[in-house]
């Protein structure tokens, strides 16, 4: 049978009209985890660096600004579960009963589909934040496998893995089920997005399973060099203060790009201090680094983040930054303010 689902819903983006969230058509919703309240503390950082903030991603400036300046009780929402029946997974986007969810860009511009001869049952944990940064794949999707296995088989639509996911999948047990066209009969999803204490055990599980057997010791710090990789974010003195850090300070310096993850984890598991400038290459370390490190960004001036403060916040650990002074796709970081910086963290 040919199915206009497509169409119907490009009909409604057209003409305005809201999408309905898949989530609304579950015949089944559960809470895995309930909500709780927690502290948010502030970040460390020197005066007039929140003033450098022109440009924010993932949130405004002002909401960004918040999470670094801390100081206030916020609420973890429930982590949710949901079941749903009689869904189509087609160019990787889910359609059921009026409602869609995306997973990645779809590839066909087609307005109708063949309606999936195979049918299937199983636990969804990707997410398209996930198909598209490595460091949510990395700290999101990989917990919510955690979910997905507990409650179903788990399925992704991710065919083809490289670079470091096959290592972190094979130490972390992560086996699905590769599916990228099928017929669910029943499929379920969660609402995965709460950092509550659920989700932190959770993460404190994935250390634990990473870090097992490779050797590490306690250490001053390590710098996670960004280099060209990812989008343009280049920091034009990254050389130049990571080889400050490891005089001044002992920290060691490091490319995962283009090392292993025996190696990323060996020399970030026992690090004091995990630096480096914002972006996905950090969450190596931010997810093995010990429960009392701090994590140290080097934010841009034209695209400041708070994801990452949001998980050290969870794991209770601490969070420093510098805003660095420049454009958007280039800048610099003022060495002797992350000096004056990380003085703040070890006094």
């Amino acid at each position: 049978m040919i199915s206009f689902r497509p169409a119907l819903h490009a009909l409604k983006q057209a003409c305005g009209l809201p999408q309905a969230e898949i989530e609304s058509a579950a015949v089944e919703r559960w809470v895995v985890a309930p909500s709780e309240t927690r502290f948010i503390p502030p970040a460390k950082f020197l005066p007039g660096q929140i003033e450098r903030i022109r440009e924010a991603e993932f949130g405004s400036v002002a909401s960004v600004v918040r999470d670094f300046r801390g100081g206030y009780d916020a609420v973890q929402e429930d982590t949710l579960g949901f079941r749903l029946k009689d869904v189509d997974l087609v160019d990787g986007v889910l359609y059921a009963s009026g409602a869609i969810k995306h997973l990645r860009p779809r590839h066909s511009k087609w307005p109708a589909y063949l309606q999936p001869r195979e049918v299937v049952s199983g636990a969804l944990y990707e997410s398209w934040v996930g198909n598209t940064w490595f460091g949510s794949w990395l700290s999101d999707d990989c917990l919510t496998y955690r979910l997905a296995e507990k409650y179903g088989a788990p399925v992704t639509t991710t065919m083809t893995t490289g670079g470091h996911v096959p290592t972190y999948e094979s130490k972390l047990g992560i086996k699905p089920r590769r599916i990228n066209r099928a017929h669910f009969e029943h499929l379920i999803l969660f609402r995965d997005l709460s950092q509550n204490s659920h989700k932190k055990a959770r993460a404190d599980q994935f250390r634990e399973r990473v870090i097992a057997g490779i050797p590490h010791d306690a250490h001053a710090g390590v710098f996670l060099l960004r280099g060209s990789t990812g989008m343009r974010r280049v920091l034009a003195n990254e050389r130049a203060i990571a080889e400050e850090l490891a005089s001044k300070r002992g920290f060691r310096i490091l490319d995962p790009s283009m090392a292993p993850v025996e190696e990323i984890v060996s020399a970030c598991a026992g690090a004091r201090v995990v630096a480096g400038v914002e972006g996905s290459h950090l969450v190596h370390g931010l997810l093995v680094m010990p429960p009392d490190a701090t994590l140290f960004v080097v934010q841009p001036p034209e695209r400041a983040v708070s994801a990452l403060k949001v998980i050290t916040d969870r794991q209770g650990q601490t969070f420093a930054f510098v805003v660095a002074t420049g454009g958007e796709n280039e800048f610099i970081a003022d060495a002797g303010e992350i000096q004056r910086t990380l003085d703040l963290v070890s006094g």
